[in-house]
């Protein structure tokens, strides 16, 4: 087994003598790197945002921002890595290093004023900047550009980029004004050039030291081996959740193993009769393949947490953790999809109306991982998704109500109504769905269907929100859909 070794700005390391917990983060500032800072340590604030090199979409390589207070150095093992201070070039004449066209419409627009936050906002930004399909309005005056106050600018800068990073001082106008400036790159640009080449093999990483030990198995069947043999390890793929444990709770692992580049868990298949979502790919991933082609998740995902944990967040990191507030479970439920999990014992199907059992329980069993996510087609053709939350962005649901309804002529055929945030699972609003189903689509009958939709799971106080409050969120959501659907169409 070859040593574990990192490429950073151009340069390889090697990641001993760190231990198997130690984040990106305080790896590249124990070398110098101390463009990287540590503001929350739970993936809210970008403050320690750098860029990967990742399979692309459009292109072989993106420049994915990915928070590096998250993810275990040696989860990097073999990869590249730019952080902000490697954005900037310099030649070998010792001149001083010429400005990243990002870092300079940062610098000349006032986007930093403290500073502090601005490295993460410069990599974030960066990888939007280097996004393959961003595309630049000709003339926004022609109507083809970007409403006042648009999250989108005339250089086709999606401001969702930086929906993870958070300032406290400099104020968001002017980093949208340098947002919005920035050019396309360069042809000689090396980082677009980049692109063209496919980012680094995943390898097989089995770094162990004293105080742990960081697997990553080559192979799905690896994998289940590994988890035969160490019925106790941690498995992660993004480390979104894990990430926050070891920072925030000082959680150790005497081992984790890594499933996040195994190539059988990293599939999507788009079939007549079903959709086969790899439990791997990270939401970003899923977001860009599929490209609308399931509404319901295109509405989910702009709602998901932030851009920088889309980035490497799993629909089977989600699933697997089973909280009951997780925001893909109310969407999954809703559009009737069941999960493939495997094992030493095979694979099996189950439902995900079946697999929680209990407060961050379910059905899988030890040694089980989830491979992939199954969603039966024809889809629904009216759905929603809403998620009450304290935060626009970026934050935990205080409720989630996913619908897929199938109205015709006025009737309802079918209702799936996933829940979040009301039981100590994720559930379906099985009431609900029978209230609505063989009755008409009108104020009258859906009315009542919202008092029964009040009604559903078991509402419990917290700091998020009060029982009173998350039932009648529950109700209202149904009246919200209805008013949507009958609103008249201007002629």
């Amino acid at each position: 087994m070859v040593a574990a070794r990192i490429t950073v700005n151009g340069k390889e390391t090697p990641i001993s003598p760190a231990a198997p917990h130690t984040t990106v983060l305080d790896f590249l500032r124990e070398r110098g790197l101390t463009g990287t800072k540590e503001g929350c340590a739970e993936g809210e604030c970008g403050a320690c945002s750098v860029l990967v090199a990742r399979p692309g979409v459009k292109k072989p390589t993106d420049w994915v921002a990915v928070n590096a207070c998250l993810v275990p150095v040696a989860a990097l093992d073999g990869q590249e890595v730019v952080t902000s201070e490697g954005l900037a070039t310099a030649d070998a004449s010792g001149a001083p290093a010429v400005l990243h066209p990002v870092q300079e419409e940062m610098a000349v627009r006032g986007g930093s004023q403290c500073g502090y936050c601005t490295p993460g906002f410069i990599c974030s930004m960066a990888s939007e900047y280097y996004r393959p399909d961003r595309c630049a309005h000709t003339d926004p005056a022609d109507g083809t550009g970007p409403a006042s106050g648009s999250e989108h600018g005339p250089n086709g800068f999606d401001l969702h980029a930086l929906s993870g990073n958070l300032c406290r001082c400099t104020g968001y106008r002017p980093i949208r004004d340098a947002a919005f400036a920035v050019g396309m790159p360069a042809e000689d640009d090396p980082l677009a050039r980049r692109r063209e080449q496919s980012p680094p093999e995943p390898v097989a990483t089995a770094y162990v030291r004293d105080d742990g030990a960081f697997l990553r198995p080559g192979t799905l069947a690896d994998a289940v081996r590994l988890l035969r043999e160490r019925p106790g390890a941690t498995v992660v793929a993004g480390s979104t959740d894990w990430g926050v444990e070891v920072n925030i709770r000082s959680r150790r692992a005497d081992c984790v193993i890594a499933v996040d580049r195994l190539p059988e868990l990293r599939e999507l298949h788009v079939g007549s009769d079903r959709i086969e979502i790899g439990a791997a790919l990270t939401l970003t991933e899923i977001e860009r393949r599929l490209d609308g082609e399931v509404p319901l998740l295109a509405e989910l995902f702009p709602q998901f947490a932030s851009r920088l944990i889309r980035n490497s967040a799993t629909l089977g990191g989600n699933l697997g953790t089973g909280s009951p507030i997780g925001d893909s479970p109310p969407v999954l439920l809703a559009l009737e999809a069941s999960l493939v999990l495997t094992g030493a014992d095979g694979e099996r199907e189950v439902p995900l109306a079946d697999y929680f059992t209990g407060y961050r329980q379910s059905v899988r069993r030890p040694g089980e991982l989830i491979r992939a996510v199954r969603i039966p087609r024809p889809l629904s053709p009216v759905t929603a998704f809403h998620k009450i939350a304290k935060r626009r962005f970026d934050d935990i649901s205080s409720v989630a109500v996913a619908f897929a309804l199938d109205i015709e002529d006025g009737t309802v055929r079918t209702a799936r109504i996933g829940l979040g945030g009301v039981a100590a699972t994720p559930i379906r609003a099985l009431a609900t769905e029978a209230a609505l189903e063989g009755g008409p689509w009108t104020a009258e009958s859906v009315g009542a269907a919202a008092r029964v939709l009040s009604a559903e799971g078991t509402p419990m106080d917290d700091h998020r929100a009060s029982a009173g409050y998350r039932s009648a969120m529950l109700g209202q959501s149904l009246l919200k859909l209805y008013a949507r659907t009958t609103e008249a169409v201007p002629s």
